[in-house]
């Protein structure tokens, strides 16, 4: 990229992670729970890592913008070290769209450089509130995984920094075990200082979206099979509804639109969740009513429309402090991925549990995932079926829930994702991640997080 683009790009850059600033002591994850205490440190592209985690005691956690859901982002009593200063755009081909930045850019800030100049992420989440570092992190999937896999796929080569000053690229090619250790190894194994994405070419901001609604487990099953050959699918589905209506919902698929169309930067937001909502607000009955309203949205079987990207990936991004509206407990999302072999029947046997213990989910995601490999050691999809579900936190039932429905997902052969979590219990996760103990050699000495000490008892050697 010249000189003189790269400084108007980064002029344009804007930094608003619809969560806590990350500077200052009360960071925390989005679903808010657990609540930990921690020292927050920024870094910039000046900043010496190492020499920042020399004089540090109790362990350090590198931090995006705290979107996941429970501990993964956080380090009780520690360090964390915050990114979302790292966010220069160091290189940009436009003939491959090839783009290198430091990992605290957010992907927000990616698109609002690309998709202007033609290009869009390679894989995207149902926030753009993300870093590139967090992204590489957690190995984040999106509604075309079943076309284009995880995000570490489109990952070409990153920069990792260890806090005793080693440097290592790490690519396909090079240093491959490090490569493979920190796509999806939680933030462990160092900070990414840099990375390079291949992003993908576009010619509108528009999807050629298509709704349908569904019932039943057997005719979401038939929709997937049917549109294997479009590029974004994904499920909401109704996790309160019993007898006809059960696991009823609405299959979204669209395609990047080929009709060009001006392509600009998204309108910041300007929706804000003001307050924690009241505790009783989200009830069984609130969100079957709001459940019954959202699937009759459609006045008929299937609508056929042109979208622009934003509401159609990131819907909820353009209301900040959406998580207020579970109240002052917070949040906790269960989500699994089944494999095909017992998808089915794991699946409405999870929705059957969810309905009879009275709580409730409007943010029920139902989808597919496809067979493509990730190049990550502890990534979390593999084929078959992913259900997510958000749950306000009522003590004395949710976690009762979770832990359920961990046995079943276990029973059925799944597992859980490490980045939503905030329940999972070791015996759960050691038995989902058998690869754990690969990625702790991996790990870096110093590098620690609530999480990993929670599933492993594993600790920082100080």
């Amino acid at each position: 990229m010249p000189p003189a683009e790269a400084q108007e790009a980064q002029k344009s850059l804007r930094y608003d992670s619809g969560n806590s600033n990350p500077a200052s002591a009360s960071f925390e994850s989005w679903g808010r729970y657990p609540t930990y205490a921690a020292k927050v440190i920024p870094l910039h592209w000046q900043s010496d890592f190492p020499a920042v985690a020399r004089d540090l005691h109790n362990g350090i956690l590198p931090v995006g913008l705290g979107r996941s859901y429970g501990d993964v982002c956080l380090l009780k009593d520690g360090n964390l070290i915050a990114t979302p200063a790292m966010n220069r755009l160091i290189a940009f081909d436009p003939e491959t769209g090839l783009l290198t930045a430091e990992a605290g850019i957010s992907l927000a800030q990616i698109l609002d450089f690309a998709v202007p100049r033609g290009f869009f992420l390679p894989v995207t989440p149902g926030t753009k509130y993300v870093t590139l570092g967090g992204a590489i992190a957690n190995d984040i999937h999106g509604k075309n995984h079943h076309v284009a896999g995880t995000f570490g796929r489109h990952v070409t080569q990153f920069e990792l920094v260890r806090t005793d000053g080693t440097v290592l690229h790490c690519s396909p090619s090079e240093n491959r075990e490090f490569y493979s250790a920190t796509i999806g190894g939680l933030g462990l194994t160092g900070l990414i200082r840099w990375a390079t994405l291949q992003l993908k070419p576009i010619v509108s901001r528009l999807i050629d979206y298509e709704g349908i609604q569904f019932h039943g487990i057997d005719e979401f099953l038939a929709l997937t099979e049917a549109s294997k050959e479009i590029e974004y699918t994904v499920s909401w589905v109704d996790c309160t509804s019993t007898g006809k209506n059960f696991c009823r919902g609405i299959f979204m698929q669209g395609d990047h639109s080929t009709k060009r169309a001006e392509l600009k930067p998204s309108p910041e937001p300007k929706l804000v969740f003001p307050f924690d909502a009241p505790g009783f607000a989200l009830n069984h009955l609130s969100v079957a009513a709001f459940n019954t309203l959202y699937f009759h949205k459609q006045m008929s079987k299937r609508q056929v429309a042109l979208h622009d990207y934003e509401p159609f990936f990131y819907p909820l991004d353009k209301v900040l402090h959406w998580n207020r509206m579970y109240g002052k407990r917070g949040l906790l999302q269960f989500q699994y991925v089944i494999p095909w072999n017992n998808a089915r029947e794991g699946t409405v046997a999870i929705l059957k549990e969810v309905a009879k213990s009275g709580l409730a989910s409007f943010l029920a995601v139902l989808k597919a995932f496809g067979d493509a490999p990730s190049p990550g050691l502890m990534s979390f999809p593999k084929p078959g079926i992913t259900l997510a579900l958000d749950f306000p936190i009522k003590p004395d039932k949710s976690f009762p829930l979770f832990e359920r429905l961990a046995d079943m997902t276990l029973e059925f052969g799944g597992r859980l994702y490490p980045a939503k979590d905030a329940a999972m219990t070791a015996l759960h996760f050691q038995a989902f991640y058998p690869e754990w103990k690969q990625l702790a050699r991996f790990r870096d000495p110093m590098i620690t997080s609530s999480f990993w000490e929670r599933v492993t008892g594993d600790q920082p050697h100080l």
